[in-house]
């Protein structure tokens, strides 16, 4: 075992059983016994430990003007709030937290039964306006056996033409969003795992499509870099896109890399720090229930899981 992958196998639950489904040889009745330690100790269940009357922070995007942190504040009191239901299920989510918890789907029962949209008082998991909302709500829903095919349909209407989808083309935009396409395109796959009754997978594979003639961070007109920040990495990533995510969207498809992601990848490669890791660099600002790492300039448990899976596989299809 390499130094790096020990020092991974050090970090919270939600990041060892990861680690060893994708980085080593466990078995699957060890990676299945750590994976049940996600609900019921660490960031896994400090998260679940905040959960309240139906809700994170009391409301589904936004919480209640009467909300506050139970520790005090932390993070960016000025970005938005990490702290309501959407991001923390859909941190849960990334944790890898068990659907069949007796707390998750208390929590989850709880979610769709009392939760509400800030912005007309739907259920949650009916779904809101904002594709790329709507995109993690699809995701959550899948993951934790909700029926969201009210969501799915809405969003198979909104794609646009150039195979993607964009949260301002309700204000006329017609040409699509890297964020909110990764939001959706995340949200689909989940869907269509998880044996949604809609057909998702044309629509999915056009989506998919645009970041790829994109090479995942490119102009399609001039072939310069679309945005720096695409090139700095996050966990939680939120709703922001960046190459890491994109990567990792088309290694969890599976199948041989696309020809046009090699740019990415050597993106990615070129970020490997000389111990192994790869760095938080792009914290998104806001607030949030807890520090998970050390903060932007320091290595990154979860960067390092996601890059090193992501190699891995471009890696192995190319052995």
């Amino acid at each position: 075992m390499s130094d790096v992958e020990s020092w991974l196998l050090a970090g919270d639950a939600s990041v060892r059983w990861q680690v060893m489904r994708d980085l080593t040889d466990a078995s699957s009745d060890e990676v299945t016994a750590e994976r049940a330690r996600v609900a019921s100790s660490g960031q896994g269940k400090r998260l679940l430990d905040l959960y309240a009357d139906g809700a994170w922070a009391g409301g589904a995007c936004f919480p209640g003007s009467d909300w506050r942190p139970p520790d005090g504040p932390v993070g960016d009191p000025d970005g938005q709030p990490w702290t309501a239901t959407l991001p923390t299920l859909r941190l849960l989510r990334e944790f890898g937290v068990d659907p069949q918890d007796s707390r998750v789907t208390a929590a989850v029962d709880g979610v769709r039964t009392g939760c509400r949209w800030e912005y007309d008082g739907s259920a949650f998991f009916d779904g809101e306006v904002e594709p790329c909302i709507n995109g993690g709500t699809v995701s959550i829903g899948a993951y934790f056996g909700q029926n969201v095919d009210r969501v799915v349909q809405r969003l198979l209407g909104e794609q646009l033409a150039d195979g993607g989808w964009n949260c301002e083309a309700e204000n006329g935009s017609t040409r699509s969003s890297f964020h909110t396409t990764i939001c959706v395109l995340e949200g689909l796959l989940d869907y269509e795992r998880a044996g949604g009754d809609l057909e998702v997978a044309d629509a999915r594979r056009r989506g998919g499509e645009y970041l790829l003639q994109r090479k995942l961070f490119r102009r399609a007109s001039t072939g310069e870099v679309a945005d720096e920040d695409w090139l700095q990495f996050s966990f939680p990533t939120q709703w922001h896109y960046d190459v890491l995510r994109g990567l990792d969207h088309f290694r969890a498809i599976g199948g041989p890399p696309d020809p046009r992601l090699a740019d990415a990848i050597e993106q990615v490669r070129s970020k490997r720090q000389t111990d192994g890791s790869w760095l938080q660099e792009n914290t998104h600002p806001g607030l949030i229930h807890f520090e998970l790492e050390d903060g932007d300039g320091k290595p990154s448990r979860w960067n390092t899981l996601r890059a090193l899976r992501v190699l891995r596989w471009t890696d192995g299809a190319s052995a």
